[in-house]
């Protein structure tokens, strides 16, 4: 069993939005294949239009499509690259989001200790989220996917509490929260179940078919809302409604290739055969459900069940050792379960710890004028140095602050800083103030591309409207630019930057030298 995600139009696509809507309206349909080759398309385009939210919200469609067709390797290699790009482009909802699908995904390839850490990664990060935010809600329902991967029951439930009654939604997004609730503890009862506890099983049974019969009434035709009812209503003792679903779509939805739905109905129809006193139609129930499985947990559920009607077939004592063994069987699993919690509180701590570490040494590494690195990052980077050096003076800095207030002067600072941040395109570029009008850029870039990228910042700077700070401003910089060779030291790329800043300041300023 398998929920389907949020629907599109809560993720924060870019400008070009209607390219991932299309994609990911695909998925939500369970159109899986056709999502694989529309995204292809779509992010080809999205890609050449420059529009890189749009690019990872089609990426996210794209895992989704996988993931649900069970080709979790690709999946995961769709989720790690989007890890990546955690905290450089997008809001902290979609990192959570992506951290917390990629988690699902090592989780269900039998790579929990891995899992478990991403978990805890995305909980850390979708705190820091406001509580009203819909991107929030969205990050959420994927949080409960992946605590639901690893039978967190209860974590999955907390994570789909959010307060969408605040929130302005459509029946489509409310829905969309309540069949995601309602398959969970549909789920979470089956388990309870097969661990003797079927009193509380009977209760999430119950409130899963309140859920559903709310919004089967309210979107009619929804083939998912009516297979987890079909499933509901064979578990509370209505059986003819039940069957009457399986009757109405069970053959439709498995022709259209909506597996999951089928899924569901298979398994309704088994429960009420089952109770009905008819196994071996039970059996041919479960075990179509069963094909049509692609995730171990389905499976799982699928495969006691199918024991569990063996030994119910057995004579007397014959059945009492398998039945005994399943059961044994079940309460590991179980105890698993347990124990998976008490890894993600320690994974949580831990991920809390590096979250401190990193924070302490940003505040460590960061001038706390413009919130560009500072000297001490400016002598660790140099120290292992690759790619280019770009460095930065304000050209008369003395003068702008003589002239102007030392107020305009470190307004000027920040203004500048912004520019080099946003031009800090590589993971691994870094803008740096390393005194009081000295920057510098670390840029893994060739030469002819570094030289680019002075360039566009000298232009920017140079055509921004510096009179809205003050009027008679005119900021301009000089540049030096050398770029690294093999096995050169730190120091020497430095001497060698430096001298072309003096050769630009000695040429007249405003302008960048290159080695």
């Amino acid at each position: 069993m398998t929920s389907e995600r949020l629907p599109a139009v809560v993720q924060p696509h870019g400008p070009w939005a209607a390219l991932a809507l299309d994609v990911h309206d695909l998925t939500i349909q369970g159109r899986h294949a056709e999502t694989l080759a529309a995204a292809d398309r779509a992010e080809w385009t999205a890609t050449l239009l420059g529009d890189l939210r749009t690019v990872r919200s089609i990426r996210l469609a794209r895992m989704y499509a996988l993931t649900a067709l069970g080709r979790l390797q690709e999946a995961l290699t769709a989720g790690e690259r989007l890890v990546a790009d955690t905290g450089t482009c997008g809001p902290r909802a979609t990192d959570a989001k992506i951290l917390a699908d990629t988690a699902e995904v090592l989780i269900r390839m039998g790579r929990t200790d891995d899992g478990l850490l991403h978990l805890a990664r995305a909980l850390l990060v979708v705190d820091t989220v406001p509580t009203g935010s819909v991107r929030r809600l969205s990050a959420m329902s994927s949080l409960c996917e992946a605590a639901r991967a690893a039978e967190l029951f209860e974590l999955a439930d907390e994570c789909l509490r959010g307060p969408v009654d605040v929130l302005d939604f459509s029946d489509i997004y409310r829905s969309s929260f309540d069949l995601q609730r309602a398959e969970l503890r549909l789920e979470w009862g089956l388990r309870l179940e097969q661990v003797g506890r079927s009193a509380e099983a009977s209760r999430l049974y119950a409130s899963s078919v309140a859920l559903l019969e709310h919004w089967t009434d309210r979107l009619p035709g929804a083939p998912l809302a009516a297979s987890l009812l079909a499933v509901g209503l064979a578990k509370t003792g209505r059986p003819d409604e039940a069957v009457k679903i399986v009757a109405d779509l069970l053959v439709p939805l498995r022709t259209a290739g909506q597996h999951h739905e089928a899924r569901l109905l298979h398994l309704a129809h088994a429960v009420v055969l089952r109770a009905d006193g008819d196994l071996p139609g039970a059996r041919r129930e479960l075990v179509a459900a069963d094909e049509l499985a692609v995730q171990p947990s389905q499976r799982l559920i699928f495969k006691y069940e199918l024991a569990a009607l063996a030994a119910a077939q057995l004579p007397g004592e014959t059945a009492q050792p398998l039945l005994a063994a399943l059961d044994a069987h079940a309460q590991v699993l179980w105890q698993l379960r347990l124990d998976r919690r008490k890894m993600l509180q320690q994974a949580y701590r831990r991920v809390e710890l590096e979250a401190a570490r990193s924070r302490a040494d940003l505040a460590a590494t960061s001038d706390p004028l413009t919130g560009l690195g500072n000297r001490r990052l400016f002598d660790r980077r140099l120290a292992a140095a690759t790619g280019a050096l770009l460095l930065i003076d304000v050209d008369h800095f003395k003068s702008i602050n003589d002239d102007f207030s030392h107020s305009v002067g470190d307004r000027v600072l920040a203004e500048i800083a912004a520019v080099l941040r946003t031009h800090c395109r590589r993971d691994d570029d870094v803008a740096i103030r390393f005194g009081g009008d000295e920057f510098a850029m670390f840029l893994t870039a060739t030469a002819p591309d570094a030289r680019r990228v002075a360039e566009r910042v000298r232009a920017v700077l140079l055509t921004r409207d510096w009179t809205a700070i003050a009027p008679g401003l005119r900021v301009t910089v000089s540049m030096g630019l050398a770029t690294g060779r093999p096995g050169e030291p730190g120091h020497t790329l430095y001497d060698r930057a430096d001298a072309q800043l003096y050769a630009a300041k000695r040429a007249g300023r405003n302008r960048l030298s290159a080695a």
